[in-house]
């Protein structure tokens, strides 16, 4: 295998054959980590902007110390990496359906998995985050005060069809009951803002907003956005 190109794993799950693949950038010989599920990439460091912002924006909405935040969707580690750079927080909770994304940050073999194990705020829970909100028991006696996400492309662009309820006005009222008075619901999305989502989060939440972060894209040469909404519980 190509010293410039390595498959650091590869496995056979329930959702489609996933795959961590380490690159350098030709040109930079920048390392590049990448999440594949069967012939679509979940993530790569290449493009981390928006998940970063995803967490400060969410996080820059709320006062106090102790902040207690979720985070639905591990993938590289990069909104959760950010989330642990803030010192007001007091404990996290990382959600995600796939057991083998939690081993490979548990091993090392992502580089923000050390930060992560390092941090005693921070625990990786292997669960179905829409299963969790389903179930109405949410992640632990306690509010949120910031429930944070970044799981599907969009709320049209779907991992799985089964995920469409929580983008809906019920799965948004489920979320809200998360959520403590004040604190805030925050959602990556790869789409253009919509109005018709921010309608249905404006339905239980306060100041909603769709946030647009430009990045530049060397792929494309051109720049790129991404979408982040952010909702307060009133």
């Amino acid at each position: 295998m190509s010293a410039r190109f390595q498959e650091l794993d590869y496995r056979q799950t329930p959702l489609g054959e996933l795959s961590l693949r380490r690159r350098l950038e030709p040109g930079t010989g920048r390392e590049i980590h990448e999440i594949k599920l069967n012939e679509e990439f979940l993530m790569s460091s290449m493009f981390v902007v928006a998940e970063v912002e995803l967490a400060r924006l969410a996080l820059a909405e709320l006062t106090g110390d102790s902040l207690n935040v979720v985070v639905g969707g591990l993938g590289l580690g990069y909104t959760a990496q950010t989330v642990l750079e803030d010192p007001r927080v007091g404990s996290l909770q990382v959600v995600d359906a796939l057991s083998e994304v939690i081993e490979w940050h548990e091993q090392g073999l992502i580089p923000a998995g050390r930060t992560l194990a390092a941090d005693e705020r921070c625990r990786l829970v292997h669960g179905d985050f829409f299963d969790l909100v389903r179930s109405g028991q949410g992640f632990g006696p306690a509010l949120l005060d910031a429930l944070v996400v970044d799981i599907d492309h969009s709320p049209r662009h779907l991992l799985h069809p089964t995920n469409a309820d929580l983008y809906g006005p019920e799965g948004s009222r489920r979320l809200a009951d998360l959520v403590a008075p004040g604190g805030v619901f925050a959602l990556w999305s790869n789409d253009p803002p919509e109005d018709e989502y921010a309608a249905t989060l404006a339905t239980v939440f306060t100041d909603v907003r769709a946030e647009v972060v430009r990045f530049p894209n060397p792929l494309q040469d051109r720049e790129s956005t991404n979408t982040v909404y952010l909702a307060r519980r009133g």
